[in-house]
């Protein structure tokens, strides 16, 4: 897979640290509201990143953070008369209803930053310790940008470029050395929540929490960092400086930014009437439509969102639904393929490899898609009832894991019994592990309770018989 790292600004080969594992973490969500269609996009983008990667077999570690305490939660809280943790835990529930609905998988790890206040004060007196940051009389940490030279090697901005920036912020950040420095550690005002450190009572700052988190999880330095391109400067910028500040190593080996979302070609704003939570969307459109249409356009490329594209999506949808239950309805002959068959299965095979290839490339979704259209054109005209099984069970398998990869074609899929579902995450587990007596036996446990296992190169799937 080659991937375009934002910090070399080119493509380059992906070669993970460690052979065979991949580590990733996604900016996930500040949860004071239901997440909008903005932060739908590298939600859906990563996701299948994540799933690509696991269909070329690696063992991925996929971390997404939720930010569960700052400013803008302090302030919805109170509105709503409740907690700061009242709010998050709302809203932490609330993502992952809407994250299911979009296809999204859960996370390997869904850390919390007010469960990790620990391993946060520990970083940031690392940094004190190493002349990165400094404490203020009034209790307030801030890291020193002067003391990074290699600050702005992300984004290319300069620390001139910072303090213009925040210029206008030094009417109450007296304490500051400079303009472009910015918060580790926020001492506590009147009715906020807070935590004890060696400063006095207080939180963290948002950059220092995914420092912390991402390095307990994935080591000092880890293979993949992906967000939206409006957090490359400053929050990913600041990243590198606290966690390269405080280790002396790389932090980070590839960075992936996706692509903003207008709407109907305009920013997406409150002021301007246009902002959309995805239960907005829900309302009126199915989720899963939203997740095509995010996936017909190359994650780094805009993309504009407008009624018409998520009825096109829609429509694509449906095609693509009923082709996969004409296959599936499809009861084929016991003989062996034919000369056409197998000439037909050798184009199946081209699609199989279109798709991989267009994936391997910077995860070019919209290629990809293309392959599985094809796909369904070619087998909606080549297969029919006296279709050899193989064919047809070749061509189901191959529309399973393409469409699986893009997080498509799932309906249903969520609906096996508890019992079940337990038993095909054992088993995919004992596969990982190579205890393949324990798979057997697990498959046919499975099978008794009347569904079946098959093993794609997409990963295991399970339906019922």
């Amino acid at each position: 897979m080659r991937i375009y790292n934002s910090m070399t600004r080119r493509k380059e080969e992906f070669v993970p640290l460690r052979e065979g594992k991949v580590g990733i973490y996604a900016c996930g969500p500040t949860v004071y509201n239901y997440f909008h269609i903005g932060n739908a996009r590298p939600f859906i983008t990563f996701d299948v990143l994540r799933r690509q990667l696991e269909r070329e077999g690696y063992e991925v570690t996929f971390v997404q953070n939720f930010t569960d305490i700052d400013d803008k939660m302090i302030r919805r809280a109170n509105e709503e008369g409740i907690s700061v943790k009242e709010l998050g835990e709302k809203y932490i529930s609330e993502y992952f209803v809407d994250a299911k609905a979009l296809g999204i998988r859960p996370a390997t790890v869904h850390p919390r930053a007010t469960e990790h206040i620990g391993e946060i004060v520990s970083l940031i007196q690392k940094l004190i310790d190493r002349g990165h940051a400094y404490a203020t009389p009034g209790g307030d940490v801030y890291y020193r940008v002067a003391s990074f030279p290699g600050y702005g090697k992300l984004s290319g901005q300069s620390t001139d470029e910072r303090e213009m920036g925040a210029s206008e912020r030094l009417d109450v950040e007296t304490d500051k050395e400079a303009p472009a420095d910015f918060a580790l550690w926020k001492a506590q005002k009147p009715g906020e929540p807070a935590w004890e450190s060696p400063w006095g009572m207080g939180r963290p700052g948002w950059h220092i929490e995914c420092s912390a988190m991402s390095m307990k999880y994935l080591g000092e330095t880890f293979d993949i960092h992906c967000g939206g391109k409006d957090l490359l400067f400053p929050h990913h910028e600041n990243e590198i400086a606290q966690s390269e500040g405080a280790t002396g190593k790389t932090y980070v080996r590839y960075w992936m930014h996706n692509g903003f979302i207008n709407v109907d070609h305009q920013k997406m704003s409150k002021s301007l009437g246009n902002f959309f939570t995805v239960r907005d969307i829900a309302k009126e459109f199915d989720l899963e439509a939203v997740r095509l249409f995010m996936l017909s356009a190359h994650y780094r490329s805009p993309i504009n969102f407008s009624r018409e594209q998520i009825e096109a999506a829609n429509s694509s949808l449906k095609r693509l639904y009923h082709a996969k239950d004409r296959l599936e309805a499809l009861k084929g002959s016991e003989r062996d393929p034919d000369e056409e068959e197998e000439e037909f299965l050798r184009r199946v095979k081209g699609y199989e490899e279109k798709f991989d290839g267009a994936m391997d490339d910077d995860l070019n979704t919209a290629d990809a898609l293309g392959a599985v259209f094809e796909l369904v054109r070619d087998a909606n005209v080549s297969l029919g009832d006296d279709s050899s099984r193989k064919a047809l069970e070749r061509t189901r398998e191959t529309l399973r894991a393409l469409s699986g990869v893009l997080g498509l074609l799932g309906k249903g899929d969520d609906e096996l019994p508890e019992d079940v579902r337990r038993m095909a995450e054992e088993r995919a587990n004992a596969r990982a592990e190579k205890n393949w007596q324990r798979s057997d036996e697990l498959r046919d446990a499975i099978r008794k309770a009347g569904y079946a296992v098959e093993d794609t190169k997409g990963g295991q799937t399970v339906r019922k018989i």
